[in-house]
C-alpha cells in the first residue's frame, strides 16, 4: 500500500485555514468601504463655534482645519478640538490669516481596518508572538519528542534500552560484596535462559524482583548484571520520569514501556527509585484523590498483572524507602520478591577495594583488608570513590603508581576531608586540639571493649574538623553490648574530660561528640531496652532505616521528660568515668598530647608504644 507524503498532508491541512483567513480580511476590508467610514480618537474635545472665536481673539490657536462641517483646531498647549456647529461666516479664513494661525492637518478620518491595526493590532502583535513562542517551547519541553503528538496521541516512556553483549554487558562478575544478592537473581537469569525447565515442573518465574537498600549499595549495577548474565534487552527508566504535569501521561508512558518490553521479549524492564510512584495511596490527596501519581500507580499495577510472565519479561525495581510503598505492589503477582542489597561486610569491602583495584596501578605494598577495616559502614560508590581519591593523590604527589598511604589519606579524605593548607591554628589551639585528640584515644586505650586506635591527627580538615581520632575494629559485629556502647559514649566524652583537666576549661570542639554521645545514649533507652527504669519498651520509631533513619519519639510528654533524664544521666556518668580515667593516666597524656603536638599526625602503633612504656 503506497504511503502518503507527510509534506503534502501538512499543506493539505493548511489550506483551510488559509481561505478562512482570507475571508476574514475580505469582510473587514468591505466593512471599512461601506459601513464604518470613520472612528473618531476620544481624546479630541468638542466646543461650540462661539469658543473657536473667543480663542481665535485671545490667540490661543496654532493650526486650522477648515471642513464642510467641522473645523478641527490646536491651541498652544497642543489640545485637539473640534466644533460641533459652523455657522455661514465667509470672513473666517481672512480673519484666520490676518490672526496669523496656521492652516494644516489636524486630524484624519480612520477607516476601522486602520484603527484595528493602530490601535490593537500592532500594538499587541509582539506580545501575541512571544506568548505563543513562549507556550510552544514549553509545551515541547513538556511534552518531549512528541510534542502536541504526545498529549493527543500517548506519551512515549522515555525508557533507555541497552543492547547487552558480550563487549559492553555488565556480568556478575563485575559486581562485588553483594553474594546473597546475586544468589537471589541468578534463578532469574536461570528462567531466561531455559523457562521450559520451570514450565515442566509447573513452577512460575516471580513477576517483578525489588531491590532494597541504602544508596550507593549497587542495586543499579545488580539489574544490569542480571540483564547482561541473561543476555536479554535492558530498558531502564527512573519512576521520575513516569510524572508529569498533565494527567494521564504518566500512565500512557507505563503503557508504552511495557509495549515496548512485550515487543523485545525476553527482557528486563528496570525502574529506578520507584518509590517515586510507588507511594501509598491516600483518599485525601489531589482532587478526589485521582492525582497524576496515583493514575501512573494504578496503570502500573494494571500492566503488571495484565502481561504473561512465561514470555520472558522481567520487572525489576530498586527503592531505599521501602516502607513507603503501596502494599498493592508488594503483594504475590507483582513484585514477588524481595533482594535486600545491604551495606557490604568486612569481606565485601575487601572485594569491592580490589574490584575497583584492577583498574589502577597499585603497589605491591598495598593491603585492602586494612583499608576495608577502616571504613565500616561505607557503601559500594563509597569505596569506588576512595580508590579513585587515592589514584588521584598518587598523580598529585608525582607518582607513577597507587601506595598504602595514597589509600588512607583517600579515606581520611572521605571521611573526614581534605587537609586545609591554609588553617593556621594558633600555639595555643594547637595544645588544646591535642589534648582532646589524645583524650579520646586513651579513654579508648584504657577500656576494655574499645576498638584499637589507628590514627591521631591534629591537621584541620574540609569537613570543620580541627582533628581526629580513628579507632579500627578487627572485623565486623553484628551485635553491640551494654557495656560496649557504654565505653563507646566514655570514649565520645574523653576529649572533653581532658580540656576539663588540663586546661580548667571548654571550648566548642567536642560539639560533635556531644552529638554522637547523646544520640547513642537515647538509642539505648529508647529502642535498645538497656534502661531498667523502661526495660524492653520501644519509646522511639525509626523511618528511612536505609537513609539516615530519621527517628521520632513515640510516648507521652511524661515519659519523654522521664527519657530526657535518663539519657543525661546515662552520658553524665560516662563522662565522670572519662574524667577520672584520664586523672589517673595524667603523665600519659601529657606525654602523648606533647608527642602529638610535635608531629601533628601519629600512628596507633606510636600511641600504644608511648603508652605501654614504663616510665622511669
Amino acid at each position: 500500500m503506497q504511503q502518503s507524503d507527510p509534506n503534502q498532508d501538512r499543506r493539505r491541512q493548511r489550506r483551510p485555514f488559509l481561505v478562512s483567513y482570507g475571508i476574514v480580511i475580505l469582510i473587514m476590508l468591505l466593512l471599512n468601504a461601506f459601513l464604518f467610514p470613520s472612528i473618531l480618537k476620544s481624546q479630541i474635545h468638542e466646543v461650540d463655534y462661539g469658543t473657536f472665536l473667543k480663542m481665535l481673539e485671545e490667540n490661543r490657536l496654532k493650526i486650522v482645519q477648515l471642513e464642510d462641517e467641522q473645523i478641527y483646531f490646536i491651541d498652544n498647549e497642543d489640545d485637539v478640538y473640534q466644533t460641533n456647529v459652523i455657522p455661514q461666516d465667509y470672513a473666517i479664513v481672512e480673519r484666520l490669516d490676518k490672526a496669523g494661525v496656521s492652516f494644516g492637518r489636524v486630524y484624519r478620518q480612520q477607516g476601522i481596518l486602520e484603527y484595528l491595526l493602530t490601535n490593537w493590532i500592532l500594538p499587541f502583535l509582539p506580545l501575541i508572538l512571544l506568548a505563543t513562542w513562549f507556550s510552544r517551547r514549553v509545551t515541547k519541553q513538556m511534552m518531549g519528542e512528541g510534542g502536541m503528538n504526545a498529549m493527543m496521541f500517548g506519551g512515549k516512556s522515555g525508557a533507555k534500552e541497552y543492547v547487552v553483549d558480550d563487549k559492553t554487558g555488565i556480568h556478575f562478575s563485575d559486581v562485588a560484596g553483594q553474594e546473597e544478592a546475586k544468589e537471589s537473581l541468578k534463578e532469574i537469569v536461570e528462567f531466561l535462559h531455559d523457562p521450559k525447565k520451570y514450565e515442566e515442573i509447573g513452577a512460575k518465574m516471580p513477576k517483578g524482583a525489588l531491590l532494597v537498600g541504602p544508596p550507593g549499595t549497587g542495586k543499579t549495577l545488580l539489574a544490569r548484571a542480571v540483564a547482561g548474565e541473561a543476555e536479554v534487552p535492558f530498558f531502564s527508566i527512573a519512576g521520575s520520569e513516569f510524572v508529569e504535569m498533565f494527567v494521564g501521561m504518566g500512565a500512557s508512558k507505563v503503557r508504552d514501556l511495557f509495549k515496548q518490553a512485550g515487543e523485545k521479549a525476553p527482557c528486563i524492564v528496570f525502574i529506578d527509585e520507584i518509590d517515586t510512584i510507588g507511594k501509598k495511596r491516600d483518599s485525601g490527596s489531589g482532587i478526589g484523590g485521582n492525582d497524576e501519581r496515583e493514575q501512573t500507580l494504578n496503570q502500573l499495577l494494571t500492566e503488571m498483572d495484565g502481561f504473561d510472565a512465561t514470555k520472558g519479561v522481567v520487572i525489576l525495581a530498586a527503592t531505599n524507602r521501602p516502607e513507603t510503598l503501596d502494599p498493592a505492589l508488594l503483594r504475590p503477582g507483582r513484585f514477588d520478591r524481595r533482594v535486600p542489597v545491604e551495606l557490604p561486610d568486612l569481606a565485601g569491602r575487601e572485594a569491592i577495594l580490589k574490584l575497583h583495584g584492577r583498574k589502577v596501578k597499585l603497589d605491591s605494598g598495598c593491603d585492602f583488608n586494612v583499608v576495608a577495616r577502616m571504613t565500616p559502614g561505607a557503601s559500594g560508590a563509597e569505596l569506588a570513590n576512595i580508590v579513585n581519591e587515592a589514584a588521584l593523590g598518587a598523580v598529585r604527589h608525582g607518582r607513577s603508581v597507587v601506595t598504602q598511604p595514597d589509600l588512607q589519606e583517600a579515606v581520611d579524605t572521605i571521611l573526614a576531608g581534605a587537609q586545609k593548607k591554609n588553617a593556621i591554628l594558633s600555639e595555643k589551639e594547637k595544645c588544646i586540639v591535642a589534648y582532646h585528640e589524645v583524650g579520646h584515644a586513651l579513654v579508648a586505650a584504657l577500656q576494655h571493649h574499645s576498638a584499637p586506635v589507628q590514627k591521631i591527627t591534629i591537621v584541620p580538615r574540609t569537613s570543620g574538623a580541627l582533628g581526629f581520632t580513628m579507632q579500627v575494629e578487627d572485623g565486623d559485629h553484628a551485635l553491640l553490648s551494654k557495656e560496649e556502647l557504654l565505653d563507646k559514649i566514655a570514649t565520645f566524652t574523653g576529649g572533653r574530660a581532658a580540656e576539663e583537666l588540663v586546661f580548667g576549661s571548654v571550648t566548642t570542639g567536642a560539639s560533635n561528640d556531644i552529638e554522637q554521645a547523646t544520640k547513642l545514649a537515647r538509642a539505648m533507652v529508647t529502642r535498645y531496652g538497656m534502661s531498667e527504669d523502661f526495660d524492653m519498651v520501644a519509646l522511639e520509631t525509626v523511618n528511612g532505616a536505609y537513609l539516615g533513619g530519621d527517628s521520632s519519639l513515640a510516648c507521652s510528654e511524661t515519659t519523654a521528660a522521664a527519657v530526657d533524664a535518663k539519657v543525661v544521666e546515662l552520658v553524665k556518668a560516662q563522662h565522670a568515668k572519662a574524667y577520672a580515667l584520664l586523672s589517673e593516666n595524667r603523665r600519659k597524656l601529657d606525654e602523648i598530647s606533647k608527642y602529638l603536638y610535635e608531629r601533628e599526625t601519629i600512628t596507633g602503633q606510636e600511641f600504644m608504644e608511648i603508652l605501654d612504656r614504663k616510665d622511669a
